[in-house]
């Protein structure tokens, strides 16, 4: 029988599992739980899987699973989610947290309403640019025109790690785009060694972006926060949204906001759905 939460972040949903009284080591084969509970039809239904941990040098540790079993790096919607659980369910008092991650240390700024927290603000830490970095094979070291051909169509990428590996690409109308067609099938493109979260964006206007996200491993979702940010880094770079400004990211699932100071900056909405057990078949 295991205890879960479920959560989501702009419709960006996880379970969530506490692990702080436990050693990870007595969770078993945590990939294939991943997927059971991840199933929409046979299990919780999410995104993927989210372990709250103990950590040796920071507040916690969250270890994440997509929705195919594989460990992921970070998600910016999923740790806004570790903030409101930690603080919430009383695990903590403290409204500025370091979460331990495999991006490394995420510190989060919690903001509370009516004794719950809100919404959280992620430092998101500094992009990597360089093309080794990332990963993606390119002849380019900062990654701004990498032109890559999907099935009848060619797309030019801007490509960005936030921890994680992202590829941003502009298209006319974002609402009616295909992106499940495209998104497949440049996830797994050659160019991307370890796969890649794959962002089709809208420019709206000098502050405001739309945008849409096949994500590595879970397919399109409604938000994801690495991605939005990353969004963000890379029209900056291309002279489209102005330079450290608040920047409106709109996705399916809501909005978020992302600055790109030195670091990245991003504040969005954390919330709980609900609560249960899980029975373990034999």
């Amino acid at each position: 029988m295991i205890k879960f939460t479920k959560m989501e972040g702009l419709g960006n949903d996880y379970v969530y599992i506490d692990c702080t009284q436990m050693e990870e080591s007595q969770i078993k084969d945590i990939a294939y739980l991943a997927k059971i509970l991840s199933n929409r039809h046979f299990g919780i239904g999410s995104d993927g899987l989210i372990l709250i941990c103990r950590s040796n040098t920071e507040d916690f540790k969250m270890k994440m699973f997509n929705q195919d079993g594989t460990e992921a790096e970070m998600c910016g919607n999923g740790i806004r989610c570790v903030g409101k659980f930690v603080y919430d369910k009383g695990l903590t008092n403290k409204t500025n947290l370091r979460i331990e991650t495999l991006a490394g240390v995420k510190k989060l700024e919690l903001h509370i309403k009516n004794a719950k927290v809100d919404t959280v603000t992620v430092d998101m830490g500094k992009p990597l640019l360089s093309a080794k970095d990332i990963p993606v094979i390119s002849d380019e070291e900062v990654v701004k025109n990498l032109k890559i051909k999907a099935i009848d169509k060619e797309f030019i990428f801007t490509c960005v790690s936030m921890g994680n590996p992202h590829a941003i690409t502009v298209v006319d109308n974002v609402d009616n785009f295909d992106v499940e067609k495209y998104g497949s099938v440049l996830e797994v493109d050659k160019h991307f060694p370890k796969k890649a979260n794959i962002e089709f964006i809208e420019i709206v206007d000098r502050n405001t972006v739309k945008m849409r996200v096949w994500e590595r491993g879970s397919g399109e979702t409604l938000a994801c926060g690495t991605g939005a940010s990353a969004v963000c880094v890379a029209c900056t770079l291309n002279n489209l949204v102005n330079e450290k400004e608040d920047i409106r990211v709109k996705l399916l699932g809501g909005e978020l906001t992302i600055k790109w100071d030195g670091n990245v900056y991003m504040t969005g909405k954390a919330r709980t759905v609900f609560e249960g057990q899980y029975l373990l078949e034999n």
